[in-house]
């Protein structure tokens, strides 16, 4: 190295060792598990529905959004409240960092920012990992045969990410940087909040591409454009993965045989409902009920 220049070492208040598993658990209404402990950390993400979480013996109420650490050797528990079918990301790691006493006995409402960062977690897992995500004795993580380059590194930067974005929220020492969202975004993504709150008023019905556009008042290359660069997805891809992901709840909840779902959800035939619900998850309505159930066993 060149004499004149002079290295910055750079400091890592908060690195995440090891990875232990990453879960995405779709759970039915009834689920109980009877608790653990372990010497690494955990943290539980309830993406949809409710569960109750002990931790020590004290137990906790999470709704969608709420993210709970439990730190090493703490015992805990998770039971769905017989209503609402939940899912869950749980991410289990470890970390000598001094700093991750910061998360000891926390809970937090997460926002958009860790939200998105659980959905690129939960990517980047499936691409670096062959270990079955929604498999409660996953114990380890096998590696992939050919994952895409750095991947395993993706998911601790992303979890890393997520720590400081946490810690930073709340540090009254330094004032957390806000970037302020440009009009423009700010007016695409209340748009697209609208049209998703439309979709999922009318998840039991049946919407047309046109009746997007007359209810945003958008034209449709317009509509396409905006909607896309917000979620990654097209209008209908959008509308028919609300149904399929409430058919699945459906499913858990016990709402319902598969002919009486799928004329909730407003499709034409029982045949139709089930190829689309095979090609969206990889699985026949019976045969993700049947791997629910047996999850519960």
């Amino acid at each position: 190295m060149d004499t004149r220049y002079i290295p910055t070492m750079i400091r890592r208040d908060l690195a995440v060792d090891y990875l232990v598993t990453v879960h995405y658990f779709e759970y039915s209404k009834d689920y109980a598990f009877k608790g653990e402990r372990h010497n690494f950390w955990e943290l539980l993400y309830v993406d949809k529905g409710e569960v109750v979480v002990t931790a020590d013996d004290v137990p906790y109420t999470l709704r969608r959004g709420d993210i709970i650490f439990h730190k090493p050797d703490e015992r805990h528990t998770v039971t769905a409240n017989g209503v609402i079918a939940p899912n869950l990301v749980v991410i289990s790691f470890g970390s000598e960092s001094p700093a991750m006493r910061y998360f000891e006995n926390k809970r937090f409402r997460s926002g958009e920012r860790e939200r998105a960062l659980f959905a690129r977690i939960i990517e980047e897992a499936k691409n670096a990992f062959s270990s079955p995500l929604d498999d409660p004795a996953t114990d380890r993580l096998l590696r992939a045969d050919e994952p895409p380059i750095a991947s395993e590194q993706m998911v601790v930067l992303l979890l890393e990410e997520l720590l400081i974005s946490l810690c930073r929220r709340t540090d009254d020492q330094k004032p957390a940087v806000k970037i302020a969202s440009s009009v423009k975004q700010r007016s695409d993504n209340d748009l697209v909040g609208r049209i998703i709150g439309y979709l999922e008023d009318n998840v039991f019905g049946s919407v047309s591409f046109s009746d997007v556009c007359y209810f945003s008042a958008q034209s449709a290359t317009n509509l396409k454009t905006i909607f896309k660069s917000v979620t990654g997805m097209g209008v209908m891809e959008y509308y028919r993965m609300l149904k399929i992901e409430q058919a699945k709840r459906m499913l858990r909840e016990g709402g319902g045989n598969i002919t009486q779902i799928a004329d909730q959800l407003g499709y034409t035939s029982v045949h139709y409902f089930s190829r689309y619900f095979k090609r969206a998850t990889g699985m026949t309505p019976s045969e993700y009920t049947l791997s629910i159930q047996a999850k519960i066993g």
